[in-house]
C-alpha cells in the first residue's frame, strides 16, 4: 500500500459514541465509489482512486487494548 500524507486542516473528524464509530473525511464528506478494508473494522473509502475517508468501527476497544 502506498504512503499517504494528509494535512490535518483538510480532515473532518466525527465520532459516534453510541455506535463507537470514528469517521474521518478528507475535506468535506463525499460519497465514495469504492472501498477497501485493509484490516477488520477499518474501511478506506475512495472516489476515482482518491482517498475520501476512513471509517473505524469499535474504536474504544482498539484504544483500550
Amino acid at each position: 500500500m502506498e504512503s499517504l500524507v494528509l494535512k490535518p486542516e483538510k480532515l473532518d473528524i466525527e465520532y459516534d459514541d453510541k455506535s463507537d464509530v470514528l469517521y474521518i473525511s478528507v475535506g468535506k464528506p463525499r460519497e465514495a465509489d469504492d472501498s477497501i478494508e485493509p484490516q477488520e473494522g477499518v474501511v478506506m473509502r475512495t472516489r476515482k482512486g482518491e482517498l475520501v475517508g476512513i471509517t473505524i468501527t469499535g474504536l474504544k476497544g482498539r484504544l483500550l487494548s
